[in-house]
């Protein structure tokens, strides 16, 4: 039986005391981030932002398996904010709109949430789809099944309400969360945020980008709750640990009793904001050593780091290879050879291994 099978239907049973220690946790971690975001400069706050940004909409397209391009997302992003000096053309029409989901989201986030809100965000995301009715409610009367498995041997994980029911649904939806009062009190946030995002991904409203405007929730209700912008990428940790997430979103999905979901979901958001630290903090770094070495590196050099930087906080698969670096600098092996040599006795980078299967890391 389902969460919305049961008669008692949108009634979580819960004990908000099962999370203080994360919100304890969350507080702290949070406290450091705006400590160490505060340390930049304005230019680099808004840097920062902007990375935040883009990352959440990678990943939260990449849960859905749409792989999208991050220079694409900083184009869409940097047009949006009147932050390049003329508008660059972006062909992918995926990153443009998701790009401008996540503006949207949080740039308004103290608007109150309303279903035309939710549908706006579900219009913005699907603006150029010719299979997707953008900005509308599921119809028709064929069940909205979450199912994984070859044809035929189809596993069924979870059963929507009909869509003839959505729009009372929604409605409810909607009523409970900005009847939901939070005070401030960060483990109520933590509690309604949880609820919310189970709540609306058992409804699935849409027929498709349920996923992606349920994680748009989650950063609405925080910082709407907060009342500040979060400084964090929740789809990031998501995908971290995609499997698990929707373990624990089906387990929920099957019964009013959420409070296992609840600190599965606590957990996330303090591993969001330990991410976010750390990429705040790498991006310290990287300031640091570009202002060490900029008079030492080459332009070939400041590339690859560059990339090896972007990638970090994601981790570079393999460290940087002789071949990798060849294939972003376009130059030659023995140039590449050269040049991460010297990186090497400059102490930016470290070499692992040999051989073949000699890379570098860098040195932080």
């Amino acid at each position: 039986m389902y969460n919305w099978q049961h008669k008692d239907w949108a009634e979580f049973v819960y004990n908000e005391q099962v999370v203080s220690e994360y919100a304890l946790q969350f507080a702290e971690l949070s406290g450091v981030a705006m400590g160490v975001f505060n340390t930049l400069d304005s230019t680099k706050q808004q840097d920062e932002i902007i990375g935040l940004i883009i990352s959440e909409a990678l990943k939260t397209s990449a849960i859905e398996g749409e792989m999208l391009s991050r220079e694409d997302l900083m184009s869409s992003i940097r047009n949006r904010l009147g932050l390049n000096e003329t508008l660059i053309h972006v062909k992918d029409k995926r990153a443009v709109n998701v790009a401008l989901l996540m503006l949207k989201v949080r740039e308004n986030y103290t608007d109150k949430l309303s279903e035309q809100t939710i549908k706006e965000w579900h219009e913005t995301l699907f603006s150029n789809s010719k299979y997707v009715n953008a900005g509308e409610y599921r119809k028709g009367i064929e069940p909205m099944q979450i199912v994984s498995g070859a044809f035929e041997r189809e596993v069924v994980h979870y059963e929507a309400p009909p869509s003839d029911s959505v729009p009372a649904e929604m409605k409810r939806f909607v009523t409970w969360y900005n009847n939901f009062k939070t005070g401030g009190n960060l483990l109520k946030i933590m509690v309604k945020t949880a609820i919310a995002h189970l709540y609306f991904e058992s409804i699935h409203p849409f027929e498709d980008g349920n996923g992606r405007i349920g994680r748009a929730l989650i950063e609405k209700c925080l910082a709407e709750s907060l009342n500040r912008s979060v400084i964090m990428s929740v789809s990031t940790a998501i995908e971290n640990d995609r499997k698990g997430y929707y373990a624990e979103l089906n387990r929920a999905s099957m019964s009013l009793e959420i409070n296992d979901w609840l600190v599965f979901f606590a957990k996330l958001l303090i591993k969001a904001q330990q991410n976010a630290i750390d990429v705040i903090n790498l991006s310290i770094k990287k300031a640091r050593l570009f202002d060490t070495y900029a008079n030492v590196l080459n332009e070939r050099q400041i590339k690859v780091l560059n990339k090896m930087f972007e990638m970090g906080a994601e981790d570079f698969e393999g460290g940087m290879t002789t071949r990798k670096y060849v294939s972003i600098a376009r130059t030659t092996k023995a140039t590449a050879t050269r040049d991460l040599q010297e990186m090497t006795k400059l102490n930016i980078l470290l070499q692992l291994g040999d051989g073949r299967s000699t890379h570098y890391v860098l040195n932080l």
